[in-house]
């Protein structure tokens, strides 16, 4: 079964740690990767850029609207993911409960399913 784990991170948290801290962090989580990769669960995984290089589109009516970043209004940002898959939610809690951002910001695991389940 297939699992995203997203990196849910307080905005403005990557600019409070500054750059060793943003060093030692990604560090972390590339050895929290390998660790992942030598179980076989890894399907992928990626850092996410912060919220000041994002945009967000809606198509409403048939008129496309594009609004760029930063958000003020948003409190907290996916900073990245890891997709894996597991026989089930324990294992997918279980991996998250390992993940070195559960130290410093939210793990929220979802299963993959399609949009009308």
């Amino acid at each position: 079964m297939q699992f995203m784990l997203l990196i849910v991170e307080p905005v403005g948290q990557r600019q409070a740690r500054g750059p060793d801290g943003g060093r030692a962090a990604y560090a972390s989580m590339l050895d929290y990767t390998a660790v992942l990769q030598q179980r076989g669960v890894l399907l992928a995984s990626n850092s996410l850029a912060g919220t000041e290089s994002a945009s967000r589109l809606q198509l409403r009516e048939g008129r496309v609207s594009v609004v760029d970043g930063p958000f003020a209004e948003t409190k907290e940002m996916v900073g990245g993911f890891f997709l894996v898959d597991v026989p089930g939610r324990a294992e997918a809690l279980a991996l998250a409960a390992e993940c070195p951002a559960a130290a410093f910001a939210t793990v929220e695991v979802r299963a993959l399913a399609p949009c009308f389940a």
